[in-house]
């Protein structure tokens, strides 16, 4: 049986300011599952933001309620809040002169006594914590002599320093390369099934979301909260309320976001994967084959068209561009 680290029913979320009120969010339900990644998608501006305030004490419902292990969110000290949930925000701001080690430690102050020094089950914490992010080797480094994936990987193990069941990302992966991108996600998915972690991240990266989360919950405008295994949705074509209008699709063939194009009248045989890159290449090309057969031959890599043969895919597109 899953066990629910957060509940959230019949939720509505929104501002007030003076006489003003701005609904965000309406009617939410959602749970998030302990020893699991979730990944919360949407446009901007849909209310994923909003969502997460709420989820950290930062904001009231109007309507419904957020329960931590069946206690209601407001029923929660500071204190005790901070020892259940830990959060790595975007941009964190920290001295550069400031070690990993020192970071990680940052973990540790809701559990230190008013002096702030740490006893040996803290450093126990923050040794553990650099272990599972695999950053044991930059402990004495300053964090403005390390990459920017290494810097988020001592925040993630500063929040594992902190100890709590739950765990919330807004966008970790914002501004890294893709290795890096890849390598924190997984990082975060065995760190949720190995340490018994409950962890939220904000994303818009789709793909590696869909490589990575054991759970989906969609938000977009005029719809209530989507929530699902990710291939699940996919399956069930739900997947696409991340994509409204008719510009683009999920192609659930190739796992990708697509743009929806007419279908042409040429065809492709030959090797399925070489075909598949020949047909993306002609759709970005713009170029039209009526009622004609391409073949593609893998070893060593030709085309061959109305008894002509190309051996690169730019001779074959600038042979149609003039045709």
């Amino acid at each position: 049986m899953k066990n629910p680290a957060i509940i959230g029913k019949n939720l509505t979320l929104g501002y007030q300011k003076g006489n003003l009120r701005k609904e965000v969010l309406e009617s939410l339900d959602f749970e998030l599952y302990t020893g699991e990644l979730t990944c919360l998608l949407g446009p901007n501006g849909v209310g994923k933001s909003t969502l997460v305030k709420a989820i950290l004490g930062q904001l009231t419902p109007w309507n419904g309620s957020i329960k931590i292990d069946q206690k209601e969110i407001s029923k929660f000290t500071i204190s005790d809040l901070a020892k259940t949930l830990s959060v790595v925000l975007t941009e964190p701001i920290f001295p550069g002169n400031m070690t990993v080690g020192q970071l990680v430690a940052l973990g540790r102050i809701v559990h230190t006594s008013w002096t702030g020094r740490l006893d040996e089950e803290d450093k126990a914490a923050v040794k553990n914590a650099l272990s599972l992010t695999k950053i044991g080797y930059l402990e004495n480094e300053r964090l403005s002599e390390i990459s920017d994936g290494q810097r988020q990987k001592a925040m993630i193990a500063r929040a594992l320093a902190q100890d709590g069941a739950i765990m919330i990302l807004d966008e970790p992966t914002a501004h890294l390369d893709l290795v890096n991108r890849y390598e924190i996600m997984h990082l975060l998915r065995e760190i949720a099934q190995k340490e018994k972690k409950a962890i939220l991240v904000v994303t818009h990266d789709l793909e590696i979301a869909m490589e990575t989360a054991d759970q989906f919950w969609i938000l977009n405008c005029g719809i209530p909260l989507i929530s699902g295994i990710p291939e699940e949705l996919v399956i069930s074509g739900k997947i696409n309320h991340l994509l409204p209008g008719e510009k683009f699709h999920f192609d659930a063939d190739k796992g990708r976001i697509k743009k929806k194009t007419e279908e042409d009248n040429w065809k492709i045989i030959g090797d399925p994967i070489f075909s598949y890159w020949v047909k993306k290449a002609l759709e970005k090309s713009r170029v039209k084959v009526q009622d004609s057969m391409i073949t593609v031959n893998k070893s060593p890599f030709s085309l061959e068209f109305e008894g002509k043969s190309f051996s690169t895919l730019s001779d074959f597109i600038s042979f149609l561009g003039k045709n």
